[in-house]
């Protein structure tokens, strides 16, 4: 069991580590450049090249049944939902073959409506709500992988 983590603007690396030491499960934390991580042998630093989805297609090459993926990207998780992984938004949203669809669309949608000027602004801040939102997101995912 794995927990795979689009890390270069990833808000939760530290409340991953702290659930997934908890559920003895490893993390792997894939990044475009250097970032600090916990001296942990559980714990891996994959950084790969800064082209163009580099860590998405390393992420999406090594997602798994019995992997986590930790991301806001909504074409990697469409990518790692294909390959059988469980994917998790930083805020705890979890992205589903039911609402990938819709997501996608809708980014599709936004893209469209930023390149024809409209002022749509972005996400709301990031909160304490969205953390513990995540927290307990994964801490399920992790108990229903474990009981696989």
């Amino acid at each position: 069991m794995r927990v795979l983590v689009d890390a270069d603007a990833c808000p939760v690396k530290d409340e991953i580590y702290k659930v997934a030491k908890r559920h003895r499960a490893g993390v792997t934390v894939v990044s475009n450049a250097w970032l600090r991580i916990p001296e942990d042998p559980s714990i891996e630093r994959v950084m790969v090249s800064d082209g163009f989805d580099a860590a998405d297609d390393w992420i999406a090459e090594h997602a798994g049944a019995d992997s986590v993926v930790v991301t806001s990207d909504i074409l990697l998780a469409g990518r790692c939902l294909e390959a059988g992984a469980a994917v998790l938004a930083p805020n705890g949203k979890p992205f589903t073959q039911d609402s990938i669809g819709g997501a996608i669309a809708t980014r599709a949608l936004m893209a469209d409506l930023r390149a024809g000027g409209e002022q749509l602004g972005g996400p709301p801040p990031f909160g304490k709500t969205d953390r513990s939102n995540f927290l307990q997101a994964l801490d399920q995912v992790l108990v229903r992988l474990t009981r696989r």
